[in-house]
């Protein structure tokens, strides 16, 4: 008798970096009016209507790419430690970039968490290549998306250091 439908693991994996951004969104939602707004930003910031769609994407594409690489090792064991531990670093410094960006309007140490955050998605990357091509696929926009976003987060940095 089984127990898990077996659809549930490629669904829980493919939710789970939402729970994150879901949760974000409640301090990004009651900052950008408030804090953001006033900020210098670069004539290529993105629009504020674009960052919830992408990371809708983004997570829904690394999720999903856990899950391959879940299912391809066997679930969680010995040989999974690594490249799904990797993967859940990534996903913790990806959650707390906006509690400190956003939260605490820290946007230099926003900009240390999203370095942090795109060095373990490329070693996130790298792991997965090898067990299964299309989950490490799965994360290219995530990489080129976390480049944009440290490129703009260092020049509202740079631009606002003195404001508050």
């Amino acid at each position: 008798m089984e127990v898990v439908p077996a659809w549930a693991p490629a669904v829980g994996f493919t939710l789970l970096p939402h729970a994150g951004g879901f949760l974000g969104s409640s301090i990004t939602k009651r900052e950008i009016p408030v804090w953001y707004e006033t900020l210098q930003k670069p004539s290529w910031c993105p629009p504020n209507w674009v960052f919830a769609p992408v990371w809708g994407t983004l997570y829904t594409s690394m999720g999903y790419g856990s899950y391959l690489v879940w299912k391809e090792l066997g679930g969680f064991n010995e040989k999974s430690v690594v490249p799904l531990g990797l993967y859940a670093g990534n996903l913790a410094l990806n959650w707390a970039w906006t509690p400190i960006f956003f939260g605490a309007h820290k946007m230099g140490w926003g900009l240390v968490t999203l370095l942090l955050t795109t060095g373990t998605a490329t070693a996130t990357t790298a792991s997965w290549y090898n067990i299964n091509k299309t989950a490490a696929y799965l994360m290219v926009p995530y990489l080129a998306w976390l480049s944009l976003a440290s490129a703009l987060n260092y020049r509202i940095w740079k631009d606002n250091r003195n404001k508050k």
